[in-house]
């Protein structure tokens, strides 16, 4: 089965009126017209206000104009195909070829030959998940504006909003949307949280919640999101999300999954089964911000305990899988046969979800479902193993919990003038309950 790219309207990019308005003027600063604070003076970007409820941002009266825009197919894919006919990614991965393998599980295959002598190389340690950022390697900062479609917030009411063009305010540190140059799929863009903070690769809270709300507003499940952490094939130490579109259900969606526990906030914890990659998956909650908060706290967790790891949030939002891995550990002990490292395929997460980028001709002709299987099963851990990370991250779960439940009673008090013993909180509500 072979797929089909999809293509969408192209909305005239601001970038184009710009050069047409000005005259092909020489951009000012260092002359590569960056983020950095030598270009980012006097720049204007659109703005993207996504749809939250009682959030307050600032005022949004100097960026012009609201325009009423389609986030996914106008917005995003339309102005990701703009870049593309400006020649802006190292190659056209439009005319890579694309299969489904046949099988099962319904393996995705793409043939990808220079993806990996285009891509930037990794420039840090592969056993340590948590590193400093370094103003010395590459950063997003030192992108192009040109890369940037959007930048992307929550909005102050409960509407989307769209400015197309407004000042970048360095100041509160906007999260941006910029296209991935060496893409892997149509469509595949970088969400950047907080950009001018320079945060490395690692999960926080805040930043876990801005890609889920990116996945509600596209309200698209081919529209994915992911996440790899050092150790696990991110490639750049700048905290980023990936996503891109493509219109045919992931393996690792369709693999069948068992309960473990419900949280307090209705978050439901399950083991994935059937599947090479063993991980979790977290879905429902009673609010968006409960299943996130759970998700990033697993996240956290592992980073803390230097257990690489993946994402993938699926479903417009709705649900998250998280796989511990330890591909790269194996590597480093040579326990990897020849066989797949000649592949030179590096399991992070697109690939662990099913979606196989290859770089060899012969591997693409020769793909089978159980080529795959074998080559992801290397990056899973044991049984024994995640059972042992299960308990961590279930730990991690129970105390910030019950830590939420003090702080929240604790500002309710204080708000009401009451003397009760906090103490009296402890231990009376469980944050997991059991199947």
């Amino acid at each position: 089965m072979m797929l089909r790219i999809k293509r969408v309207p192209t909305v005239v990019s601001n970038y184009q009126k710009d050069e047409a308005e000005d005259g092909g003027r020489h951009a000012p600063g260092c002359g590569r017209n960056c983020l950095r604070s030598c270009c980012i003076p006097g720049a204007r970007l659109p703005i993207y206000a996504f749809k939250k409820a009682n959030k307050v941002v600032s005022e949004k009266g100097s960026a012009g104009s609201e325009q009423s825009v389609e986030f996914l197919d106008s917005l995003l894919l339309g102005e990701w195909e703009d870049r593309m006919q400006r020649g802006l990614f190292r190659y056209d991965v439009t005319a890579c070829e694309t299969k489904v393998i046949p099988g099962k599980y319904g393996f995705i295959a793409q043939l990808n030959e220079g993806r990996h002598l285009k891509k930037r190389p990794t420039e840090f340690r592969v056993d340590k998940v948590l590193q400093p950022f370094d103003e010395s390697k590459f950063n997003f900062t030192k992108v192009g504006q040109e890369e940037v479609l959007f930048q992307f917030e929550a909005s102050e009411d409960n509407d989307a909003h769209f400015f197309p063009k407004a000042p970048i305010d360095v100041e509160n540190s906007p999260s941006l949307v910029a296209i991935n140059v060496s893409p892997i799929e149509y469509g595949h863009v970088l969400l950047i949280p907080r950009i001018f903070e320079c945060l490395p690769q690692r999960i926080d809270r805040e930043s876990f919640l801005l890609a889920l709300y990116m996945a509600v507003e596209a309200e698209n499940p081919y529209f994915r999101l992911g996440y790899n952490s050092l150790g696990a094939f991110a490639t750049i130490n700048h905290l980023h999300f990936q996503a891109y579109y493509l219109a045919t259900p992931f393996p690792i969606e369709k693999a069948p999954s068992k309960k473990i526990t419900t949280t307090s906030g209705g978050v439901k914890i399950s083991y994935i089964l059937n599947y090479p990659v063993r991980g979790l998956v977290f879905e429902g909650g009673n609010s968006l911000e409960d299943l996130s908060n759970v998700a990033a706290d697993a996240c956290i967790c592992l980073q803390e305990n230097n257990i690489p790891y993946n994402v993938l949030i699926a479903d417009s939002g709705k649900r998250v899988f998280l796989f511990p891995q330890c591909y790269a550990e194996k590597q480093a002990l040579g326990e990897v046969s020849s066989e797949l490292l000649d592949t030179q395929v590096n399991p992070a997460v697109w690939e662990i979800s099913g979606h196989m980028v290859l770089k060899r001709k012969e591997d693409y002709e020769g793909a089978s479902e159980d080529k795959a299987w074998r080559l992801l099963a290397e990056v899973s851990l044991s049984e024994e193993r995640l059972e042992e990370v299960k308990e961590l991250i279930f730990e991690t779960i129970c105390l910030n919990a019950e830590a939420n439940k003090v702080v929240a009673a604790s500002t309710t008090e204080e708000s009401a003038q009451s003397h009760e013993d906090v103490d009296d909180l402890k231990g009376s509500h469980p944050a997991m309950v059991p199947v």
